[in-house]
């Protein structure tokens, strides 16, 4: 597996939540923000579909896909693929499947196993693996936290067979729900690291730790094999989406950038070198911009050394500043733990850790003093990340159970994710569709999260944002005041120069002049066609 990008599923948890009441939170702030003639019109629209009868509800579903959604920064490659893409590629290679735990193994298909490739023409066959890979036809009024996460060890050889094919059609279902960006999270080489570790062993002194590690080049060794594994992935990637032909497919003109994933459940010595050879790898290549610490957060290992993690997260930075943090932290709730562990983990993820986005966070209001934790993120600008397809489906949280507006409520910024679409049987217009109707959202609302998901992206350049925009509004900076796409002005030479010299502004721009777009459909009502 050390030449693949492999990858394990979110963090999500189970079973249903209780929450604050959603009267006693107070309500979101309205951000001071001028509202253009044509927002005004589009929102107009989207009104008008909400109120129209249920045979309008394929034009609802229309206005969200061809909406322009910025880009996604909560995704897990694997996790994001489509089951149906996964079956194919199984029986493309010819493994097996076992048939007591629907498990793809490597051939000869011997007994208790039936050929991948059944699933071609056999209908219930086909339809077990999908129930066995993903939540397709789990019932909704069940906690899916085991399931969810069997589905992973089930599947899991063919995507790591397959990481550029893989990469590919991820990238396509991305560019086809106008989305500009994505940062997906990885692993490579992740057992040469685990092996590194095993040598070294564990020692509470992290700044040793690090030093036996990093002796004779030997992390240099495993970020180089890391390297490698990546470069033949997007090989992979490039062939698979005919990338520089005259046929190139969506995926190709999608920018993508990678998270490197530590598991939290492992031992402690492999947490921390993992998350050193991310980190080594997102200050010395371009491709990979920050870390994270996966698996489930109600683990044992997970629970008891949750602490520990931060310290490293928080030791290691100090080796390495330029790479970026962002962790799953308070995928928590009552009953599915002890109830000191829900006390502070988001908190310890943003003081100790200094997380700069936080996947999930669905414990906040449990936490102790969370209202200061809530205004820290506000004052640093320390995003939250949202999947709520499966914030319901594993942990039961939706509507007023879900922090979601108490975390608008404290101007922190939120930005909306998809997780693990393809085990999830999702995709990101319909989290954006599912915030509208459940929080009452306005198209300027939408808009602004959209742009949120870029502006808390971890690309390098400057933002064509200025001051903080959740706070003050999205406000262009100087070099490009009165130049965005639809001002009737071309970009200056200032404006120019900035969109030349940042990835971030670059893709800033493509979301605006699609928002742009997107608002003129509007007014020829061709968005629903």
């Amino acid at each position: 597996m050390a030449a693949a990008l492999t990858l394990l599923c979110c963090c999500l948890l189970t079973g249903l939540s209780a929450a604050a009441p959603a009267a006693a939170l107070p309500r979101p702030r309205a951000v001071p923000r001028p509202t253009t003639e044509a927002e005004a019109r589009t929102d107009a629209y989207l009104a008008s579909l909400r109120t129209a009868d249920p045979d309008r509800a394929g034009d609802l579903r229309r206005f969200f896909l061809r909406l322009p959604k910025g880009g996604d920064l909560h995704n897990h490659l694997f996790g994001a693929v489509r089951t149906e893409y996964l079956i194919e590629l199984a029986a493309e290679d010819g493994l097996c499947i076992e048939t007591a735990t629907l498990t793809a193994v490597v051939p000869p298909c011997g007994p208790g196993t039936r050929p991948a490739a059944d699933a071609r023409g056999d209908r219930d066959f086909r339809e077990a693996i999908l129930r066995a890979w993903s939540m397709y036809g789990f019932p909704p009024d069940q906690s899916g936290h085991d399931h969810f996460f069997a589905t992973f060890d089930k599947f899991g050889l063919v995507p790591a067979l397959h990481p550029g094919e893989v990469l590919a059609e991820v990238a396509d279902s991305v560019a086809a729900q106008h989305q500009f960006y994505l940062e997906t999270m990885v692993n490579p080489a992740s057992d040469r690291a685990e092996q590194l570790a095993d040598e070294v062993g564990w020692d509470p002194d992290l700044a040793e730790m690090y030093a036996r590690l990093a002796a004779g080049g030997r992390l240099d060794e495993v970020a180089a094999e890391a390297r490698r594994a990546t470069d033949d992935a997007e090989a992979g990637f490039r062939a698979a989406a005919r990338c520089g032909t005259d046929r190139p497919r969506p995926g190709c003109r999608l920018t993508v950038r990678y998270v490197y994933q530590a598991f939290r459940g492992e031992s402690r010595e492999r947490v921390f070198t993992e998350l050193a050879l991310g980190m080594r790898l997102a200050e010395t290549d371009p491709r990979f911009l920050a870390v994270n610490l996966v698996q489930p957060e109600d683990g044992p290992v997970a629970l008891a050394d949750y602490t520990v993690q931060m310290r490293m997260v928080r030791f290691l930075h100090s080796v390495y500043p330029s790479a970026h943090v962002t962790l799953h932290a308070g995928e928590l709730r009552p009953g599915l733990v002890d109830p000191e562990d829900l006390r502070f983990h988001v908190r310890e993820a943003v003081d100790i850790a200094g997380a700069e986005r936080v996947g999930h966070g669905v414990d906040l209001r449990h936490e102790d003093d969370w209202q200061r934790t809530a205004r820290t993120m506000a004052a640093r600008q320390t995003a939250v990340e949202v999947p709520f397809t499966s914030n319901a489906q594993i942990l039961g949280v939706r509507g007023a159970a879900h922090p979601f507006d108490t975390y608008r409520a404290y101007g922190v910024p939120v930005v909306l994710a998809t997780d693990d679409p393809g085990v999830s049987r999702t995709d990101i217009s319909h989290e954006y569709q599912y915030a509208a109707q459940t929080y009452g959202l306005t198209y300027p609302e939408l808009k602004d999260l959209a742009r949120a998901s870029l502006q808390y992206a971890f690309l390098p350049g400057r933002s064509l944002w200025q001051g903080n925009p959740t706070r003050e509004g999205y406000r262009p900076v100087a070099a490009c005041a009165g130049q965005l796409p639809g001002s009737g002005r071309a970009p200056g030479a200032e404006c120019r120069a900035l969109l030349d010299a940042s990835a971030k502004a670059a893709v800033q721009w493509r979301e605006e002049a699609a928002s742009v777009s997107f608002e003129r459909t509007v007014a020829t009502r061709q968005v629903g066609r």
